[in-house]
């Protein structure tokens, strides 16, 4: 078995960080290699590895996978035991449909709160679109919670990709000291405290601030 995971750097990019969840939550054996972003030759390191010049990237024994979402899928199919879907056929969709929802949208969000972990200070005005964005997370995590979340304190009772994906913006919430209602709060503690977030978390805080 070889993988070898493609990442930028561990406190900006957020996609990064989620495969990094999915392949610990698949409890995988891989190698890792890190290609800071924003730097001269960023582009043309990545393009030694991936055909879009972006991160992440995961190499597997056949070849290369270079989405998010797809890198998850695979994960899923190929370590079934680590359950990174959540059991039940419904269950399932509504998991794919919040991560896609996540793949494809949010791009206020995105734009106006860069993830960077490092950061512990508000924004002096959050723009109305991203306000609605940030809405829209907490409707999905109340749902999810709310429906399939009784068994732990992860969006599907345990984690699962579903909770690799909305880490980035737990994290995001954390950073610029968003406020939040009482389960949201809650959600983000439980990423915060999550082992594998964790050491990610303690990685990024180590790296040279750009």
């Amino acid at each position: 078995m070889s993988l070898t995971l493609i990442i930028g750097n561990k406190n900006y990019s957020s996609w990064s960080l989620r495969a990094g969840l999915v392949m610990e939550l698949a409890q995988a054996s891989y190698d890792e290699v890190l290609i800071p972003l924003d730097q001269p030759d960023t582009r043309a390191r990545i393009l030694a590895y991936s055909p879009t010049a972006k991160v992440p990237l995961l190499n597997t024994e056949e070849g290369p996978l270079w989405d998010s979402l797809a890198i998850a899928e695979y994960l899923a199919e190929r370590f079934p035991e680590a359950h990174l879907w959540p059991c039940g056929q419904y269950a399932r969709g509504v998991a794919r449909s919040v991560c896609a929802e996540m793949h494809s949208g949010f791009m206020a969000l995105r734009t106006h709160l860069p993830m960077d972990l490092a950061r512990e200070a508000p924004l002096a005005n959050i723009p109305a679109d991203v306000l609605a964005d940030i809405q829209r997370v907490f409707e999905l995590w109340r749902y999810c919670r709310a429906r399939f979340g009784a068994d732990g304190a992860f969006l599907f009772g345990h984690a699962t990709i579903a909770d690799a994906f909305y880490a980035p913006v737990a994290a995001r919430l954390h950073s610029y000291q968003v406020a939040l209602p009482a389960q949201a709060a809650a959600y983000v503690t439980t990423i915060y405290q999550w082992p594998a977030f964790q050491r990610w978390y303690q990685a990024a805080l180590k790296e040279p601030l750009r």
